[in-house]
């Protein structure tokens, strides 16, 4: 007991000395009055916040079955296990919005909200739609989160905080409604172009069908072609089943013509864009219907509520040509609804600098999720590694399309849903860790997060300690009271508390640090929208510093970071023009060594922020 009072301590003294910081910065502290600009924010002036509705409050218990009749396996939920509905909906949500602001996030991304086949999988292999990732009506909010009314009050809700909403969307797939009628248990191998070309039915030695059809290569992809694509058994023999025949909305969403058909995805080579995603229906994105439906389908949540934004799920699965088009239909849909800068960001699941700015040049993305920044940071702050694998991180800003500036609306983020929380990577990184050092290390990631170029995104839960047993459904804990046992036998970081009570508590730890960091962030051009410039690294864990320029020659920020177990000092070089200092947050000293170098001073696993007077 007194080992866990002394670190819990130690917790409220990190947060109590962010919060006097942020105060500091602005006459504001951690809490700032609601935005009423908020159309003019640029993306990267935004803190974004990472919400999956079933799992964040629980607004309506009336709606927890989706209105749908019988038992589990008919409606989905099933608050004590993992991978069914739990019950949070937007009304919930929408109440708790100022708990959100609170923790300085000006954006919600917020997870699927349409509607959803309920229940997928095998026998004993069952689980739930409760993510929103298995659509078959792209029309109407799933009922088991509410109606589009209650959608609508939610939207006006967050823009009347000044609160940015932007929807998670999918083009990529449906939910798994075609089966092939040679595959009876639904598993599928994938048939590629070369052995099951459009132009025979069964593989190379089958009948020709689709005379005429030449193929979706980018000159084929165009209407005339696919006028010719009359059948869609060209590598297996899709079906529908009768009861679901007409389950998908819009209509045309139900013709097998419009999917790949080829079996289920390795993961590898044209399977990545032609093969169904685990067994979900793999759209023909090639056909201009098709792209014409989801501009549609897109663009009427645009018209109907407002959305500020889209992120768009499984990206790099979807062929170039469609974003191509869809990306700039998107953005002047937005521009005629009076919403300028409606920011559009994909989900390219790799770690690879290169590999994500390839989706900036070739498919046009305006901004990926950026999976660099959650490796590096993982690497550098839970396990240790050189610090200047940071520096070169950012030496590859310049391969985005448009460089540094594409990097700048990069949203960064520690962890997600899909990949586990940057605790759980963490305490798995430092088995033997005290709880002290565990908090200030998922602070430090914060720090990192907070004040580096990019959009910070936190994920919903992280700021109350939660820290999961992994990904997937493991990442996914309930913010209200939970019934799952595995969740509940974990603590939070900062408080030692558990996700069997309901965690809202603006008071915790790491709420009040993030809170803090977020305010001094926004109270500073130079940290929400500045050029970004490294000014210290090195071989093993250690000093990392960084200086943010404010873009309207406001001065530079020092952010220096020791992601070391000891102590450090370091002299940083700088501008030569920033010669007196003041702290934003840590120990700064008051002046320049000497012109262009600052010495600094800074515990284990901590932070500082230095600002430099303009001149």
């Amino acid at each position: 007991m007194k080992a866990r009072s002394s670190w819990k301590a130690g917790a409220n003294r990190v947060a109590m000395t962010l919060l006097a910081a942020a105060a500091a910065a602005s006459p504001l502290g951690a809490q700032s009055p609601p935005d009423p600009g908020y159309l003019d924010r640029t993306p990267e002036q935004d803190v974004i916040y990472f919400v999956l509705p079933d799992r964040f409050e629980n607004g309506d218990p009336a709606n927890d079955r989706g209105r749908i009749v019988g038992g589990r396996l008919d409606h989905g939920f099933d608050p004590a296990a993992k991978g069914f509905y739990h019950g949070g909906d937007l009304k919930g949500l929408t109440e708790r919005l100022d708990y959100i602001a609170g923790l300085g996030a000006t954006a919600i991304w917020l997870g699927p909200i349409y509607k959803n086949k309920p229940v997928q999988g095998g026998p004993g292999q069952e689980s739930a739609g409760y993510h929103g990732y298995w659509i078959t009506d792209f029309t109407q909010v799933d009922p088991h989160f509410g109606t589009r009314a209650e959608l609508k009050t939610f939207v006006d809700a967050a823009h009347a905080r000044g609160m940015k909403v932007y929807l998670d969307i999918i083009t990529n797939h449906t939910a798994d409604v075609i089966k092939y009628r040679e595959c009876p248990k639904n598993d599928c191998s994938y048939r590629s172009l070369g052995d099951y070309p459009h132009s025979r039915r069964g593989g190379l030695s089958g009948a020709e069908i689709n005379s005429g059809f030449t193929g979706i290569d980018k000159p084929g992809q165009r209407v005339g072609n696919f006028e010719r694509l009359k059948r869609p058994d060209f590598a297996y023999t899709p079906y529908v089943p009768r009861d679901e025949a007409r389950v998908k909305v819009p209509a045309w969403l139900n013709d097998p013509i419009y999917y790949h058909n080829r079996g289920d995805s390795t993961f590898r080579g044209e399977s990545s864009q032609l093969g169904d995603f685990a067994g979900l229906d793999d759209l023909f994105t090639e056909n201009p219907r098709v792209v014409d439906g989801f501009i549609e389908i897109f663009g009427q949540w645009i018209d109907d509520f407002g959305i500020d934004g889209f992120r768009i799920d499984t990206a790099r699965h979807v062929n170039p040509e469609f974003w191509q088009a869809f990306v700039p239909a998107m953005t002047e849909r937005a521009k005629a609804r009076g919403i300028p800068n409606f920011h559009i960001f994909g989900e390219v699941f790799d770690p690879d600098p290169g590999m994500l700015a390839r989706f900036t040049k070739v498919d046009r993305y305006p901004a990926v999720l950026d999976f660099a920044f959650q490796s590096t940071a993982t690497e550098v702050i839970a396990r240790g590694a050189p610090t200047e694998r940071l520096a070169r991180l950012f030496q590859m800003d310049s391969l985005y399309e448009g460089g540094a500036a594409t990097a700048m609306r990069l949203p960064t983020f520690l962890g997600n849903h899909d990949m586990g929380r940057f605790a759980h990577f963490v305490r798995q990184a430092n088995p033997t860790a005290t709880e002290e050092e565990i908090l200030k290390r998922v602070i430090l990631g914060h720090a990192m997060l907070l004040f580096a170029r990019g959009i910070p995104t936190i994920y919903y839960g992280d700021e109350q300690g939660f820290a999961g047993d992994g990904g997937d459904q493991d990442a996914r804990e309930d913010m209200f009271p939970s019934r799952v046992a595995s969740y509940n036998d974990n603590r939070l970081v900062g408080s030692g508390a558990t996700t069997a009570q309901a965690n809202f508590d603006s008071g915790a730890a790491l709420y009040r640090a993030i809170a803090a960091m977020a305010a001094i962030r926004k109270a500073d051009p130079a940290l929400s929208g500045g050029e970004q410039v490294v000014r210290l690294s090195g071989e093993a864990a250690g000093v990392f510093a960084f200086s943010r320029r404010a873009p309207s020659g406001g001065g530079e920020t020092l952010v220096v970071l020791n992601t070391a177990t000891n102590a450090a000092t370091a002299n940083i070089p700088v501008d030569s023009s920033s010669r007196a200092w003041q702290p934003l947050h840590g120990r700064c000293a008051p002046a320049a060594t000497a012109p262009g170098s600052y010495r600094v001073e800074i515990a284990p696993l901590d932070f500082i922020v230095c600002k430099a007077a303009p001149n």
